[in-house]
C-alpha cells in the first residue's frame, strides 16, 4: 500500500469528480494567451502530473474534450460546463487546474509563458519567455 496523499478535486458543479496522487511534476502560473483565453482570465494557475496520477471517480462519461492543437487536449464538464484538466500528450503530462482541487497545497514554482503575460507579477519566482528547456521551450527567462 502507497503513502502517497490523495487529494479529491471536481468540476463546478461536482459531477465530474477526480483524484490525484503523490505530487505533481510541477507547479506554476500559464500566461499563453490559450490558457487565458481557455480560463476566462489573466493568468491560470497549475499543477501537471503524470497522467496515471489522475483518476476520474465519478462521471468520466460526462466529460467532453477540446483540441485547437495537438499539443493539449482540453476537459471540461458537459453539465456545468466547468474547466477539469488538460492533457498535454507531447510533454507527458496532465494539467489538473489548481482551483478545481481544493484541498490540494499549491505552491508555484515557476511563470511559462510569461512574454505574452497581460498580468505582471512580482513574485521572485523565474519568469520564463515561454517554457523550460525539458519541456521544449527556449529555456529563457525574462524581467519580472
Amino acid at each position: 500500500m502507497s503513502n502517497e496523499k490523495t487529494y479529491t478535486g471536481s468540476c463546478f458543479c461536482g459531477a465530474v469528480q477526480f483524484t490525484v496522487t503523490g505530487k505533481p511534476e510541477g507547479m506554476g502560473y500559464c500566461h499563453c494567451d490559450s490558457c487565458r483565453s481557455w480560463s476566462a482570465g489573466p493568468v491560470n494557475a497549475f499543477t501537471l502530473w503524470k497522467p496515471e496520477s489522475v483518476h476520474i471517480t465519478r462521471g468520466a462519461d460526462n466529460i467532453g474534450t477540446y483540441n485547437k492543437t495537438e499539443n493539449s487536449f482540453r476537459k471540461w464538464c458537459k453539465t456545468c460546463g466547468g474547466h477539469i484538466f488538460t492533457e498535454h500528450p507531447g510533454m507527458g503530462v496532465t494539467d489538473v487546474y489548481a482551483a478545481s482541487i481544493p484541498d490540494f497545497p499549491y505552491e508555484a514554482g515557476i511563470h511559462v509563458n510569461y512574454q505574452e503575460t497581460k498580468l505582471r507579477m512580482k513574485d521572485g519566482l523565474p519568469k520564463m519567455k515561454d517554457f523550460p528547456k525539458e519541456m521544449g521551450g527556449s529555456g529563457l527567462t525574462v524581467a519580472e
